[in-house]
Order: C-alpha cells, then sequence, then structure tokens
C-alpha cells in the first residue's frame, strides 16, 4: 500500500526552561529524522512543522494521513491541539484522539479516571493556587510533579518531600515555574516498570515490560525517573527487558495496563508506567504520545526484546492506525517509481 503521509513535527520549544527545551528539541528532531527515513521507503512524506501556519499547509499538502510527532504549541491541553485540527479538516492520523491526549496529558485527571473504573493508582491530591488545605489522608513521602508535563519536566530528587512544609514550599515553586496544576500523590517506593502498548481493542499487543533499575544511580540526582536521570545517566541506569518478575505479577501489571489504556480511550500506541510494591502494580501515567527515538526511548527498547526491529516498530504503529481507520482512506495505490 502506498500513501501521502505528513509528518508533522514541532519546532523549538520556548515554552520550558533553556536546559529542559535542549533535551527535548534535539530529541524530537533526531526521532522525526528516524521516521521520516523509515516512512519515506514505501510512502510519499511531507514534513510538515507545527506553527501559525500549521492548517494551511495541511490543507495545501494533500496527505491521506498524518504520522503526528507534534506535542503541540501551549496550554494545558496542548497535546490535543493537532489531533482536533486533524478532525476539523478531515485527515486521518496516527494516535489517540483530542480527549484521551487530553487526560493523558493531565495525569491528575486521569487518575480521577483510574479511580472511577478502579484502575489502581496512588492516593493524590491537586492544587491549583497553593492556597488549597492539605488533605491530611495523604501518607508522607509524597511527590509533587507538574500535573501536564512530560519527559520528566519539573521532577528532580527535591520532588519527594518529607513533611507538609515541604510540600507546601514545592508546591508554590512549581506553580511558579508551570502551568497548574501540580500534582501531588503518595511516593511509592517500589520497582519501576514502563509498558509500551501497540493497536487497539482486544487486538493490542502488550510489549515485554521493562524495569527501570537505578541501583547505580548517584543519589544526588535521585534513585527514580528524575529529569536528570532521564537525560545525564542514562549509562548508569539498567534496564531489564523482559522484567525479571514471576508469572502472576506480570499478567496483574499487563492486565492494569490494558485497562488503563483502554478507560482513557488511547488508540495505536501508548506507554504506561507503573510502580510496584508488595506485589501490587500502581499505575502512574500513560504518554499517549511516547517517545519513539531508537536506542534512547524505552518503547523502542521494548521492541527490540519483542523482536521488532526499530523499522518494523515504526511500521507496526502507522499499520494499525490505517487497519483502525481503513473506511476513510482513498483505495491502496501502487508506487510509482521514476526510473
Amino acid at each position: 500500500m502506498y500513501y501521502k503521509i505528513g509528518l508533522l513535527f514541532d519546532g523549538p520549544n520556548m515554552e520550558i526552561s533553556k536546559v529542559e527545551a535542549k533535551y527535548s528539541d534535539q530529541q524530537k528532531k533526531d526521532t522525526m529524522e528516524q521516521i521520516y527515513k523509515i516512512l519515506s521507503k514505501n510512502h510519499k512524506i511531507v514534513k510538515i512543522q507545527v506553527d501559525e501556519k500549521i492548517s494551511e499547509n495541511l490543507v495545501k499538502s494533500g496527505v491521506d494521513i498524518v504520522f503526528n510527532l507534534s506535542t503541540g504549541v501551549r496550554g494545558e491541553s496542548r497535546q490535543s491541539q493537532i489531533p482536533a485540527l486533524l478532525e476539523m479538516l478531515g485527515i486521518p492520523y496516527v494516535g489517540s484522539g483530542i480527549l484521551a491526549h487530553s487526560l493523558a496529558l493531565n495525569k491528575a485527571m486521569a487518575k480521577e479516571i483510574f479511580q472511577y473504573h478502579g484502575v489502581p493508582t496512588p492516593a493524590f491530591q491537586v492544587f491549583q493556587t497553593g492556597e488549597e488545605s492539605f488533605d491530611t489522608k495523604l501518607t508522607f513521602p509524597l511527590i509533587a510533579k507538574p500535573a501536564c508535563e512530560g519527559s520528566g519536566f519539573g521532577i528532580h530528587k527535591d520532588s519527594v518531600v518529607y513533611d507538609e512544609q515541604g510540600l507546601m514550599k514545592k508546591v508554590n515553586e512549581l506553580l511558579g515555574k508551570y502551568e497548574p496544576p501540580v500534582l501531588v500523590e503518595e511516593f511509592i517506593e517500589g520497582r519501576e516498570f514502563t509498558v509500551g502498548v501497540i493497536g487497539n481493542g482486544k487486538n493490542k499487543r502488550i510489549l515485554p515490560i521493562l524495569e527501570i533499575d537505578f541501583e547505580d544511580v548517584p543519589e544526588e540526582v535521585g534513585k527514580f525517573y528524575t529529569f536528570e536521570v532521564k537525560n545525564d545517566f542514562g549509562d548508569q541506569t539498567k534496564y531489564h527487558c523482559p522484567a525479571p518478575i514471576g508469572s502472576a505479577l506480570e499478567k496483574s501489571i499487563m492486565e492494569s495496563v490494558s485497562r488503563a489504556f483502554d478507560v482513557l480511550g488511547c488508540k495505536d500506541i501508548a506507554r504506561v508506567d507503573v510502580l510496584v510494591k508488595n506485589d501490587q502494580p500502581y499505575i502512574i501515567e500513560i504518554n499517549s504520545l511516547p517517545g519513539l527515538k531508537p536506542l534512547h526511548s524505552d518503547l523502542p527498547k521494548m521492541a527490540v526484546v519483542a523482536e521488532l526491529s526499530y523499522k518494523e516498530l515504526i511500521m507496526e504503529i502507522l499499520d494499525v492506525a490505517i487497519e483502525r481507520q481503513i473506511d476513510r482512506l482513498p483505495e491502496f495505490k501502487p508506487k510509482v517509481i521514476n526510473l
């Protein structure tokens, strides 16, 4: 099959700190170039940067389907901006829809939905202004983080707090730097896992569970997934995939991951972060637009263990999106090769 595919990517991020932006922008650029190389071997690819002319450029492009790598421009629901525009223009696209992206980006709202549907997640409180009364039912230690950021932004060693005074100091610091709300949740001191999902409904593929081991990470940057650990201490972080766990825990994690994916209404691809304490998995968050940088991002690491090459991974993501929307796409076209 041969389609004209729009590959949407972000320009430089002007909303976050220079250090965070540097890592984020380079990772996105590298990912886009790798995916372009793969897709262009079988399809006509049009690179489209997301900016103020995105609507006009999409209409002019005449693409059949979009492979979206954009996290949006600004605002608490920015990850939904491109899906919303594509829906309005009637262009099929890879990945979750407007609502699922909004919910996944807003970790606090996602956790409320998890609670409603009985998906296990740590107890939490949401702070909009810093003037809220602390919920004394919560048990320290707690972790405070921006509710609507990804890639470890705003998560550092001092994000874990041990008393109310330290908590409110951290909450107000985050409110001053990032868009509200701030999410505070009980810090699960246990094993950390992440799980990739490809596909939809009963045909979802749950990739091999990856355990993230911080044993060799320096104490001063935090022995959990802080921004510094994600970006500066990859060599000291150990990744065990498949995770060395028993079949019962594996089944429990996979069931919780699949359930979380479904209740948020995710489509085609996601990565779900899980903490486990006393053999009880807790869903921390869903990344509905997970990183896809080869050899760096977690999901491609899982794909290797599932015997999927990077090319096969990208093509499978595209294929499940095409299958889900086949009635909205033009009939298959032979690829025209100019000799």
